[in-house]
């Protein structure tokens, strides 16, 4: 009897950096928020995907645009065969968006549950993904975002993140002051925040 291998599956791909670097080079005004902003603070659960909070400004649409052009990305689960056009009137009526790039996914979110750019970059933190300088949501408001999304898996991190802040508290850390730990240590070079950061 021949035997016939199981083809295997192509690896996922995970390259936050050079998706940021684009969002960068276009002055995108976001905050990085959901599973790496958790990894950056220190959280060990596996992220597949890069999330982030657009600010929803016309000039900001327009920048989010021309760099979601460069990336050419495609929506994620959707039928190939829909028409889709990346441009500001798509992003303006729209809100959030999941895209499949040639780095990953990719998830634009003008709300994260009930909380926007303009709530969220405040409390922020600078940091670097790679040589990316970006701004990253605070520990409490991945915590407060996650408690409004109220899926199972995002209740189990609430309590990982939960616990990371009481450690930090108990050191007297208020920032992104330790390396991160987890999977994405080496793609994170971290900065306590002195001033407000442009992401």
């Amino acid at each position: 009897m021949k035997r016939h291998d199981r083809p295997s599956e192509p690896a996922f791909r995970f390259e936050p950096e050079p998706i940021l670097r684009i969002l960068a080079t276009h002055d995108v005004r976001f905050v990085v928020i959901g599973g790496l902003a958790g990894n950056i603070h220190g959280s060990t659960t596996i992220t597949r995907d890069l999330d982030i909070c657009y600010e929803r400004t016309p000039e900001n649409m327009e920048r989010l645009a021309n760099a979601l052009r460069e990336l050419r990305v495609t929506q994620r689960g959707a039928d190939p065969k829909l028409p889709f056009r990346i441009d500001t009137r798509t992003i303006r009526n729209g809100l959030n968006f999941t895209f499949d790039t040639l780095h990953g996914w990719f998830d634009c979110l003008g709300d994260a549950s009930g909380y926007g750019y303009a709530v969220l970059a405040p409390n922020a933190e600078a940091g670097e993904i790679g040589e990316v300088k970006v701004l990253i949501a605070s520990l409490d408001d991945l915590i407060r975002m996650k408690r409004a999304a109220g899926r199972l898996k995002d209740l189990v991190e609430i309590e990982d993140l939960s616990k990371l802040r009481d450690v930090r508290e108990e050191r007297g850390l208020y920032g992104l002051a330790e390396p991160a730990a987890g999977p994405r240590r080496s793609l994170v070079r971290q900065r306590r925040r002195s001033t407000r950061a442009r992401a």
